[in-house]
């Protein structure tokens, strides 16, 4: 479990953000997987399960003082490349993480519900296995699938000394519908959730430090609602999000699929796992 912190989430326009890199750089490093790529920035890539009413969804638009999301997170398309199977919960402002990473070949075998084994970990840690263990738990509590992949830029600046302070700048902020695990980078035709505007994140685990106030004072900035996961499926449509496709051995109806997503590939309608 990481350990309990705040997050503050503002909505700036490029201009800011390009003031605010400025103002951090005298507090904070650069993070080192965006240090040396374009704008100092690397994607991330979520996959939100939720059930099929869109209960997560639904406590966040509610305003449920303690909820939390299920997603799956990666970086790249590496076959070696983990999965981290992740619960964020919030409690008011307060968000804990809880996580694990998983070989990508156990995936599909866990989203069908199989238990969790330590093989499926990369981690020997036993804290990751209880992650795990957690994940599945309250996925299959509320029957949860796969429903929205959530991509996006970031960039991270963290504290030299120790994890105590850190603000991101999220950017290109991109939405679509994700109704099996395909765990692919590549978005297909997606939404633009928050158009050309950044996502900045100010993020402590103990007090406010004084340079975070001064820095919304110097900026004018006014704190916001900026949930990715709540604003894609916003823009997208309940409806849009909730459609699903019957998939079986006989009979596959792949030009729905793909005019829906824009995939022209059969093998993403469904994975199943090798026997």
């Amino acid at each position: 479990m990481q350990q309990q912190r705040f997050e503050l989430k503002y909505v700036i326009k490029e201009g800011v953000a390009l003031a605010v890199r400025d103002f951090v750089n005298g507090y904070l490093e650069i993070d080192e997987y965006g240090a040396t790529l374009p704008n100092f920035s690397y994607g991330v890539h979520s996959l939100y399960l939720d059930s099929d009413d869109l209960r997560l969804y639904q406590n966040t638009i509610n305003g449920d003082k303690n909820r939390h999301k299920l997603r799956l997170r990666f970086y790249d398309n590496r076959a070696e490349a983990p999965i981290f199977f992740e619960i964020k919960r919030r409690m008011n402002s307060n968000i804990t993480k809880q996580r694990g990473a998983v070989r990508r070949d156990a995936v599909d075998w866990l989203l069908a519900g199989q238990l969790p084994e330590p093989s499926h970990l990369v981690s020997r840690d036993p804290r990751q296995l209880v992650a795990l263990q957690n994940f599945c738990e309250r996925m299959q509590e509320i029957c949860a699938k796969p429903k929205v992949h959530v991509a996006y830029l970031r960039e991270a600046w963290i504290s030299p000394r120790d994890n105590s302070v850190r603000l991101t700048l999220d950017r290109e902020v991109k939405c679509q519908p994700e109704p099996v695990a395909r765990l692919n980078t590549h978005v297909d035709d997606p939404v633009i959730v928050f158009g050309k505007e950044v996502i900045l994140e100010l993020k402590f685990t103990d007090r406010f430090p004084d340079w975070f106030k001064e820095l919304v004072r110097v900026f004018s900035l006014t704190q916001c609602a900026a949930a990715k996961y709540v604003e894609g499926v916003s823009r997208l449509g309940v409806n849009r999000v909730n459609r699903t496709f019957v998939v079986n051995e006989r009979e596959t109806d792949f030009q729905e699929f793909k005019e829906f997503t824009g995939s022209g590939r059969a093998g993403d309608l469904i994975r199943k796992p090798a026997s």
